[in-house]
């Protein structure tokens, strides 16, 4: 059974920089994604940044530039480093891992952007 494990969420001023980790257990396949999704309140789930376990990269137009996606394959830990926060980055961020024909999500870690 696969699990993932979040860490990293906080409280940040507008500007500032947050690093989330997610760990995963379990039998990851070499074909898998991992990648990271947000839900601010109202709001449905949306793709943050993803990548594949090669190293290709895909973001939400609204991170590009601000957001980088890393993936230590041999920890199989994903990270998020998010630079220059905007209030409106306020959501759960919830870590993401397809691992085909399977799909897991973490239990989310919040973060709040002050203005």
């Amino acid at each position: 059974q696969v699990q993932l494990v979040e860490s990293g969420g906080g409280l940040v001023q507008a500007g500032g920089s947050l690093r989330l980790s997610c760990a995963a257990s379990g039998s990851i396949n070499s074909f898998s994604i991992m990648g990271w999704y947000r839900q601010a309140p109202g709001q449905q789930r949306e793709l943050v940044a993803a990548i594949t376990s090669r190293g290709i990269t895909n973001y939400a137009d609204s991170v590009k530039g601000r957001f980088a996606i890393s993936r230590d394959n041999a920890k199989n830990t994903v990270y998020l480093q998010m630079n220059s926060l905007k209030p409106e980055d306020t959501a759960v961020y919830y870590c993401n891992l397809n691992n085909v024909p399977n799909r897991y999500w973490g239990q989310g870690t919040q973060v709040t952007v002050s203005s």
